[in-house]
């Protein structure tokens, strides 16, 4: 059973940075797709950053251009850095593991394996 434990949230303020991390223990990391996602109280949960086994990266249009997926396979953990942080990027972030790893994808309905949320708060 593969156990995901987000970490690196917090309050920051608009224009600020911060940076999720996402360590992996059981299973074998380096196959699975791996994706980050959001979700506001009373809205659908969706995905922010998603990347393959392969490197393959795909974002959401939100955050083109401020976020930043990565994975060291060694460590069995994926990143995401968020920069130029905007009030509506308040959200649990969720990380998520994709035992299909060859493609990825931004459907929370292909993950497999959910870690249990990071509250990120940005403040105007």
């Amino acid at each position: 059973q593969v156990q995901l434990v987000e970490s690196g949230g917090g309050l920051v303020q608009a224009g600020g940075s911060l940076r999720l991390s996402c360590a992996a223990s059981g299973g074998t990391f380096s196959t699975y797709a791996v994706g980050w996602f959001r979700q506001v109280q009373g809205k659908e949960r969706e995905c922010v950053a998603a990347i393959s086994r392969l490197g393959i990266i795909v974002y959401a249009d939100s955050v083109k251009g401020r976020f930043t997926i990565s994975r060291d396979n060694a460590k069995s953990t994926v990143y995401l850095q968020m920069n130029s942080l905007k009030p509506e990027d308040t959200a649990v972030y969720y990380c998520a593991a994709d035992r299909g790893g060859w493609a990825v994808s931004k459907n929370l309905r292909e993950y497999d394996y959910w870690g249990q949320g990071t509250q990120v708060t940005v403040s105007s």
